[in-house]
């Protein structure tokens, strides 16, 4: 259900495959105070489209960790409450599916037959996240095509063409990003029949009504493949928030495998308002990382605050 009210609506949707990390609540916290900020609506949504590393156990962490920091969401969780559900990603392939069907009907999707390890055994990665640029190996010699469905062993790949996609970041201005350079051919399904990214998480922002997503820029570069989604499915654009990456002091992003940075450590070594402390100072709201609570940085926050850098050192 799209937003009718234009009243804004962010989300926090983090993967079930560990405990939570600074980084990880560093997003949640900023994404609560940005739309709280402005009376708006806050979904949690889990995001479990790799079955293999997704545990219940993981969600019920995420809802605890989230609940000890008084960051309390108004739809989504494992309760499903709200109307715009199911709010778990697996529950949700009947959306997708009717939104690939949509694409298909465009003539640009195809399928490909082409493996992660065959694309890097022949290709160099294209950026520093090892991204490689699809060379278009199955794509077929005239598009639209007519046959553009599935096809059993395959993957199901969108065709972009060579157009820029030009956004205005919240923390970080003017962006550009050249589909056909940038991007490349983009897979929507794969071949196991998962869903991929991008177009769950189009699917998942339009429908929840999303107005506004803010999360890390590592994933800059996947808002000009979103946005592209939007306008090949009749889907608004939300705003695009991206903020710096929570590293450790060697300057390296955070993983669900740093324990000393994880939820269950941090809430050893830190009451609530410690935490909230560090991580508000962190953001550039206060400037001392003293004890708070989130209502002392609701009371402060400003997006202008944020530093504009892709990288803040865990301090």
């Amino acid at each position: 259900m799209k937003n009718q009210n234009s009243v804004p609506v962010g989300r926090f949707a983090p993967s079930p495959t560990g405990r939570m990390h600074l980084g990880n609540i560093f997003t949640a916290m900023l994404s609560w105070l940005s739309v709280r900020s402005r009376g708006g609506r806050w979904i949690l949504r889990i995001e479990d489209l790799d079955p293999q590393r997704s545990g219940r156990d993981h969600m019920l962490w995420i809802e605890d960790d989230l609940a000890w920091l008084d960051l309390c969401y108004d739809e989504g969780g494992l309760e499903q409450k709200g109307d715009n559900g199911p709010y778990i990603q697996s529950l949700r392939g009947d959306i997708y599916r009717e939104c690939l069907d949509r694409l298909a009907a465009t003539g640009w999707t195809y399928p490909c037959r082409c493996t992660r390890a065959s694309l890097q055994a022949v290709n160099a990665p294209h950026q520093s996240d090892g991204r490689i640029i699809y060379p278009g190996v199955c794509r077929p010699q005239s598009l639209p095509a007519t046959v553009a469905g599935p096809a059993d062993g395959c993957a199901v790949r969108l065709y972009v063409p060579d157009r820029e996609i030009r956004f205005t970041d919240g923390v970080f201005g003017a962006q550009t990003t050249n589909l056909a350079h940038d991007c490349g051919d983009f897979v929507v399904r794969r071949a196991d029949g998962a869903w991929a990214y991008q177009l769950a998480v189009v699917a998942d922002d339009a429908l929840m009504g999303v107005t506004e997503v803010m999360r890390g820029c590592d994933l800059m570069l996947s808002a000009g493949q979103q946005i592209y989604l939007q306008e090949l499915l009749g889907f608004p654009t939300p705003e695009y928030v991206h903020l710096p990456l929570v590293c450790n002091s060697a300057g390296v992003r955070l993983s669900k495998r740093d324990k000393g940075m994880d939820m269950a450590s941090l809430r050893q070594t830190h009451s609530r308002g410690q935490l909230l402390g560090r991580l508000g100072w962190m953001a550039g709201l206060i400037s001392e990382p003293d004890s708070c609570s989130l209502y002392d940085l609701l009371a402060v926050y400003d997006r202008s605050r944020i530093p504009q850098s892709e990288k803040i050192l865990t301090k």
